[in-house]
């Protein structure tokens, strides 16, 4: 019983992320999506999907990534960088949702991941 309020409490405060397609990746080839779908944090959790990945540009400050996001440099966190599934794209990607007016950056993999 405390095992299960254990893990529900750990739940808890995640952020919840909605995928929006509206056909505007249709034209993706298969292994791109196949990629996007594949990707996984550091901390196990999927970062969702091709309509929630970002390609962007990038910054390394002092040994920090840090990535503009809707008109802001936000620093990633060591927690959401992978560097170990590799990058078909050739472009950074970033994956972020908007939780309680704040933007929380859940995964980041660099244009050059191998």
């Amino acid at each position: 019983m405390m095992l299960g309020s254990l893990v529900l409490g750990s739940l808890a405060p995640a952020p919840v992320a909605r995928a929006i397609d509206n056909g505007q990746f249709e034209n993706v080839p298969p292994d791109v999506r196949a990629w996007f779908k594949s990707v996984i944090a550091p901390n196990g959790v999927p970062c969702c999907d091709v309509s929630d990945g970002h390609r962007t540009a990038y910054d390394v400050r002092n040994g920090t990534y840090w990535v503009p996001i809707e008109g802001r440099w936000m620093a990633v966190p060591e927690r959401a960088i992978i560097r170990d599934r590799g990058n078909p794209v050739g472009e950074a990607v970033v994956w972020y949702v908007h939780h309680r007016g704040d933007i929380i950056i859940s995964c980041f993999v660099p244009a050059d991941a191998v």
